[in-house]
């Protein structure tokens, strides 16, 4: 191909993705600004803003190709965000919170894991979606581990919004719950690191309670996000052999393996190192944000309440079930401890 050819082809190319990203920038712009009036979680809103425009007046044919990039966001999105999450802060955060960190985030995954499958039959990759983002780090997880496991869009959509259908819940429950049982600060912060699910909200949770429980809030969040990398592997090495009849090699798990997650671990291991300064982190963090924003206006349009309809409300009871368990007992075990 002549240069004069591949930058036709380019040019070409950028002309039919434009009109799609567009509607992803445009979109993620106004669930933002939405967001910062309502204070329901910015996510939250793009992905709802997809489903209306899906489910709506329609998607037409020409954005069709813009709207499907937004798995590169995803992807990108998930790089940068390996950034902020530091070895030295599940150091810091003690062994006894990183035992209970463990353990909820296991009984979590083990939980959903054997309710979606064995009790509500549902969908082995869209159950493991939901215990990923209930078990560790909430839409982050559901999208790394959708990659990893190559689950269809509908699955990570579906998934991705009854994780954030219960972040907009324990908003509100959570400061309601601390104050009527009489929490104290360091109890209701590791509390809501533990046990709720995304890091915006368990962030937003902990320091409208206090300062201090604000600052375990977020500590005891970020130790449990660190595990995700520790999922993703697991979900991936898991479902390639499931789906090569057993044959794992070496080979077919680093052709599976998502190469996001790479950049992931990198970056992870950079802000480990103490190279990025408090405004490049606060930068890459303000980058990663908006990419999620964009990309999950894309996955809103992924949200057809038509075909959805005969998964039904089971994987919010799935989540629902799972959390009331591991929220109740995360309680009771902190309460004896601290």
């Amino acid at each position: 191909m002549s240069t004069e050819h591949r930058w036709s082809w380019i040019i070409l190319r950028l002309k039919r993705l434009l009109p799609g990203v567009g509607v992803l920038c445009i979109g993620a712009i106004l669930a933002r600004a939405i967001a910062s009036v309502t204070g329901v979680t910015a996510l939250l809103v793009a992905i709802a803003l997809g489903a209306i425009l899906v489910n709506g007046p329609g998607v037409p044919d020409r954005l069709l190709p813009g709207l499907a990039t937004h798995n590169i966001w995803l992807g990108a999105g998930i790089v940068l965000m390996g950034a902020s999450l530091t070895l030295e802060t599940v150091r810091e955060a003690g062994l006894v919170v990183l035992v209970v960190v463990v353990a909820v985030a296991v009984l979590t995954i083990v939980g959903i894991e054997i309710l979606s499958r064995s009790v509500f039959g549902l969908d082995d990759k869209l159950g493991s979606l939901l215990a990923a983002g209930a078990g560790i780090c909430g839409v982050s997880a559901v999208v790394a581990v959708g990659g990893a496991v190559r689950a269809r869009e509908t699955q990570i959509a579906y998934a991705a919004a009854t994780v954030l259908l219960f972040d907009a819940v324990t908003l509100v429950v959570y400061p309601i719950a601390g104050e009527l049982l009489g929490l104290s600060d360091v109890v209701f912060g590791i509390w809501a690191g533990v046990s709720m699910f995304s890091t915006g909200p368990v962030v937003a949770v902990g320091f409208a309670y206090s300062e201090v429980a604000g600052q375990w809030a977020t500590l005891t969040k970020l130790t449990r996000n660190a595990l995700i990398g520790f999922v993703v592997l697991g979900y991936a090495a898991y479902y390639t052999r499931a789906e090569t009849e057993g044959r794992l090699s070496v080979r077919t798990l680093w052709e599976e393996f998502p190469t996001f997650v790479l950049g992931f671990i990198a970056l992870s291991i950079v802000g480990s190192l103490g190279i990025l300064s408090p405004a490049q982190l606060t930068t890459i963090d303000t980058a990663y944000s908006w990419l999620f924003s964009v990309a999950f206006v894309g996955l809103g349009t992924e949200i057809d309440l038509g075909k959805l309809r005969n998964t039904g409300i089971r994987p919010v009871v799935v989540v629902l079930v799972s959390l009331t368990i591991g929220s109740v007992l995360s309680l009771a075990v902190l309460t004896i401890l601290f």
